[in-house]
């Protein structure tokens, strides 16, 4: 099956309404929005410049994350409702530095990932195993886990829609990046999972990016892989010269 491509930009906790414009003004001329699907994950903040720099053009703006309840005494927690109301579409769940640094949890990425769902956002939930992990040889345990309390109670149809991440811990913002082999193998590892929990057809259809320091110099080879259907793309999205993984193709 043909998968369209991904790139996808998280700012993490960078940029302010201003800087976003900045940003825009510059990027947007550069690219060619059809091909790959672009999404751009700015902070909280920032999304409503991002929705009105983005307006006319193919390009995605998502969140970082979200809560799973309605509403409620949860200080400092945005709901799916606020999100897609501010103009997104996407939404982070379960990235690397959300379980360090925040206590995310493999059930607190489950139902984050079917609220988006049951809402209409696309989720964009991470998995990644640590350098201590990767080198006791239990990388893909650590997937299977993450991977399988992701996906719990999740229809086949609604799995169709994720848009799943692969995250190796040791490669964010580090410079480290595995190998175009290593990110392969785990990436047709995680399809392998998702064929055998929900079928085939579902394993076919989802995306599964990559991401850990990918950059200009990298992207095009990681997107000719198998099972690499994108980029999740940290410190590198961060300039307008972002362009060049987006227009990867053309590199």
């Amino acid at each position: 099956m043909a998968r369209t491509k991904v790139i996808a930009g998280n700012w993490k906790m960078n940029k302010t309404a201003a800087e976003a414009k900045e940003f825009f003004n510059e990027f947007l001329d550069k690219i060619n929005v059809a091909d790959p699907e672009v999404v751009i994950c700015p902070t909280y903040m920032t999304i409503p410049a991002a929705v009105e720099a983005v307006k006319g053009t193919n390009v995605g703006i998502g969140a970082q994350n979200m809560y799973f309840e309605e509403s409620g005494a949860y200080t400092g927690e945005v709901t799916a409702d606020m999100i897609i109301e501010a103009g997104c579409k996407y939404v982070i769940i379960g990235h690397s530095e959300r379980r360090q640094y925040f206590n995310e949890t493999d059930e607190g990425v489950n139902l984050k990932t079917k609220k988006a769902l049951e809402k209409g956002l696309i989720p964009i939930p991470c998995v990644g195993e640590t350098l201590e992990e990767r080198e006791s040889g239990k990388a893909f345990d650590v997937l299977k886990e993450q991977t399988t309390k992701m996906l719990e109670g999740i229809s086949k149809e609604d799995a169709k829609k994720i848009i799943l991440a692969y995250e190796p811990v040791w490669a964010i913002g580090t410079g480290k990046t595995a190998t175009d082999e290593q990110a392969n193998e785990a990436c047709g590892y995680i399809r392998k999972l998702v064929k055998e929990l929900l079928g085939e057809e579902v394993a076919d259809a989802m995306r599964i990016l990559y991401g850990g320091s990918v950059n200009a110099g990298n992207v095009k080879a990681l997107m000719s892989m198998s099972d690499i259907d994108g980029a999740l793309v940290g410190g590198a999205s961060l300039k307008a010269d972002f362009v060049t993984l987006v227009n990867f193709k053309e590199a």
